[in-house]
């Protein structure tokens, strides 16, 4: 990635999973995700720094998509599944309770209090509400969940077309216009996508509250490049790098959810990648995606 980097923020951080690296530019292999040519040029004997470069993405991406290709690789070989497979299940079945955990409560107390009729008349259309929202709120989370395993069992239907993220942005609260780039053009599942920029632009706001969030649209060597900028006080970094850990810390003190981990998945089952960036007063949360498109619709 480009940009200046604090140190104390990680220069990318990207899913550690189900991502399916491309074997590089000068090899046409067009039914071949470009994050798989990556590792198969790595594995064909060029050097890890050297394809990184040419594709332009950190190396230490491209390092850890080679170790999880070779990885995955064994354990289909040797029938013994990674361990650390099971300690992300545990961690995402913990996350998964926590956020079904408030919602659920709230739906269950003021549905009691309506059958009981201990609500006054005139609050009654008001706790109705209250159960609705409880009730979208658990909606959304089963959600989370459903596009997260149908992305891991590669089961998730994308149909790539053109899109302008200038539509998608206005669809966002406050209906922000692109701030560069509003002419380029991507190819995404338009909704998926906007769901992707949904969860970023909501965690680019969260507290403290930002002096101001844009979004940019870039062209970076073979890649689209969405970029939600916020400006001011910066997000911690450990809290930045929980956001994208699979189902890693979830607790009320930071605010992580299943959001972005959602936003990841959504993310490589378009053959792209999640990442962020950033300095003492600047966070950009980033979307790739492939210029030429190379999943089926």
């Amino acid at each position: 990635m480009t940009g200046a980097a604090s140190t104390a923020y990680p220069h990318l951080v990207s899913s550690d999973r189900a991502e399916q690296p491309d074997v590089g530019p000068a090899v046409e292999q067009s039914d071949v995700d470009h994050r798989v040519s990556m590792v198969l040029a790595v594995l064909a004997g060029r050097t890890v720094d050297d394809v990184a470069d040419e594709w332009d993405i950190d190396p230490s991406l491209l390092d850890r998509w080679v170790r999880d290709f070779v990885v995955a690789g064994s354990v289909a070989v040797t029938n013994r599944p990674d361990p650390d497979a099971a300690r992300q299940r545990d961690r995402f079945m913990t996350a998964f309770a926590h956020e079904l955990r408030t919602p659920l409560t709230a739906a269950k107390g003021w549905a009691t209090l309506l059958s009981l009729g201990e609500i006054p008349d005139e609050q009654v259309d008001a706790a109705h509400d209250r159960v609705l929202d409880a009730l979208t709120r658990l909606t959304d989370h089963v959600l989370d969940v459903e596009l997260a395993a149908a992305v891991s069992l590669g089961r998730l239907p994308v149909s790539i077309e053109p899109v302008q993220v200038a539509g998608l942005a206005r669809e966002l609260p406050g209906s922000p216009s692109v701030r560069e780039g509003a002419h380029l053009t991507v190819h995404a599942d338009r909704k998926l996508l906007g769901r992707v920029l949904t969860d970023l632009w909501t965690t680019a706001h969260r507290d403290p509250a930002p002096d101001r969030v844009d979004i940019d649209v870039v062209e970076t060597g073979s890649w689209h490049e969405i970029r939600v900028v916020r400006e001011g006080v910066q997000i911690g970094p450990m809290v930045l790098q929980a956001m994208f850990d699979p189902f890693g810390a979830n607790d009320d003190s930071t605010g992580v959810t299943l959001g972005l981990y959602t936003a990841r998945a959504l993310t490589v089952a378009h053959g792209g990648f999640l990442g962020a960036e950033g300095e003492d007063q600047r966070t950009a949360l980033l979307v790739r995606l492939p210029r030429e498109p190379a999943i089926a619709t």
